[in-house]
């Protein structure tokens, strides 16, 4: 009940106050005797002093001060009487700014207490936020100490490693991730790490298996501290090995094919002279004559090996993802030569028919070309657009190069002018052929322009 009295807005204290000094004025007025009530002043001024500022303290207790000399008994002298004014001032006044210093301590102990609280509640939703998101997350997480010891790891990695909930604290991560074994035996003092690594892992029943490791160090108390994110890429590295091999298959069985078409026009040369010599009849016991022929036989057998169409690997591909694939992968080159690359693409691209890897081989090989010609060259630039029609989508690669010098000869292979085989072309044209797309040269004024053609899967599967 008391402290109710004391507590509410400056408005409700000050009118609280003001009846108080009336009523104390009241009483000292109306009881008559040697009884001094002006200290009973100071239960105002321990109102006031919660609210006011020093010189409106100052004030009230002035007024208290002229209010408690005229309504008491006491003879009022010069030298007793002012004495005793000083008195009740600093009294009142000194009540006063204690009260005020102390409200005011309360206040900011109060505000500091509640920051503190809300730090807190935010620092454990923070810490119920974090756990939930380590807990889980695909990706193992584990922290370690000093000599490798596991301090925390959460279930995904229990499941990376072939183990139970709640089996590796305390464990060695050295077992598990032999490569870390340098990192986390550093000193407190050391340089820190943050950075990535492929490493081999190995699971608990022995299995061996590829990982990606995003690791970093920090100081602590008791030493340094790893905490690392590893993701399992044993599927990815398979993938990417099976594809690579079937690229691979794919090119081989291409370059086969351009070779023994060259093959076969020749030994089709050859065997119209072999034949007209036959018919002849100058050589027709000559047993390196025979001997011939059954070799020209052999090679036109060898040289059968033909490109036929083939449909196992392609699929429906997106191809707006698929040129974001692009643009992240020739870009430094793109930099690093100097050439302003320009893309054109809308937002939506529509989904084409054809082998995503092989259609990013053939996106690369025409790029490398138009970088290469663009080599060393001033205001150079590589423009890819995209442009989406009824039945096909075609991506143009535009240079300003100054053109190819022999536009017939592009998609021959073998040219003698071209680097290393001279294949690159021939085998993107017969990939998008393989697809039933298309790849051409348009000549323009002083550049030179390849276009993709792709089909739309809804086109492909009405044709069909």
């Amino acid at each position: 009940m008391y402290a109710a009295f004391f507590k509410g807005d400056k408005r409700a204290i000050l009118l609280r106050a003001a009846v108080l000094i009336a009523a104390i004025a009241m009483l000292d007025w109306r009881i008559v005797g040697e009884i001094p009530l002006g200290f009973l002043y100071l239960l105002p001024i321990l109102l006031v002093g919660s609210v006011l500022s020093p010189w409106q303290i100052g004030a009230v207790s002035a007024l208290c001060t002229f209010l408690a000399e005229v309504f008491d008994d006491l003879t009022w002298s010069l030298r007793a009487g002012l004495s005793r004014d000083v008195l009740y001032f600093a009294a009142f006044f000194g009540v006063g700014l204690f009260v005020r210093e102390v409200t005011r301590n309360r206040r900011a102990a109060q505000q500091h207490l509640e920051e503190i609280e809300h730090q807190s509640e935010a620092r454990r939703e923070a810490e119920g936020q974090l756990r939930i998101l380590v807990e889980t997350s695909p990706a193992a997480i584990i922290t370690a100490d000093t000599d490798g010891a596991i301090l925390m790891a959460n279930e995904a990695a229990h499941r990376m490693l072939a183990l139970e909930p709640e089996v590796l604290p305390g464990q060695s991560i050295h077992r598990y991730f032999p490569s870390l074994a340098n990192v986390s035996r550093q000193e407190a003092t050391a340089r820190l790490y943050r950075t990535t690594m492929q490493s081999r892992g190995q699971r608990a029943d022995g299995e061996v298996f590829l990982a990606e490791i995003c690791f970093s160090t920090y100081p602590s108390e008791r030493g340094t501290r790893l905490a690392a994110m590893i993701l399992d890429t044993s599927e990815d590295l398979r993938t990417r090995e099976e594809t690579t091999l079937q690229q691979m298959l794919t090119g081989s069985r291409i370059a086969a094919a351009a070779v023994s078409h060259e093959v076969r026009n020749v030994s089709g040369a050859i065997s119209v002279v072999h034949q007209n010599l036959a018919r002849k009849g100058l050589l027709s016991r000559d047993k390196d004559f025979e001997a011939l022929g059954s070799l020209l036989q052999a090679l036109e057998r060898i040289a059968s090996v033909d490109l036929r169409q083939y449909t196992d690997q392609t699929a429906e591909t997106e191809l707006s993802s698929l040129l974001d694939d692009l643009r992240i992968v020739v870009a430094p080159a793109l930099r690093e030569a100097g050439i302003e690359g320009i893309w054109n693409i809308p937002a939506e691209l529509p989904t084409v028919w054809a082998d995503r890897q092989n259609l990013m081989q053939v996106f690369l090989n025409v790029t490398s070309n138009s970088i290469r010609a663009l080599a060393d060259r001033n205001s150079s630039n590589l423009t890819v657009s995209a442009l989406v029609g009824d039945r096909c989508v075609q991506v143009e690669f535009t240079d300003n190069a100054g053109g190819v010098a022999y536009p017939d000869r592009l998609f021959h292979p073998f040219q003698q002018e071209a680097q290393v085989t001279g294949l690159g072309l021939y085998l993107s044209r017969a990939l998008m052929r393989a697809c039933r797309g298309e790849l051409r040269h348009k000549p323009i004024p002083g550049g030179s322009s390849f276009i993709v053609e792709m089909p739309v899967v809804d086109a492909t599967e009405s044709l069909a």
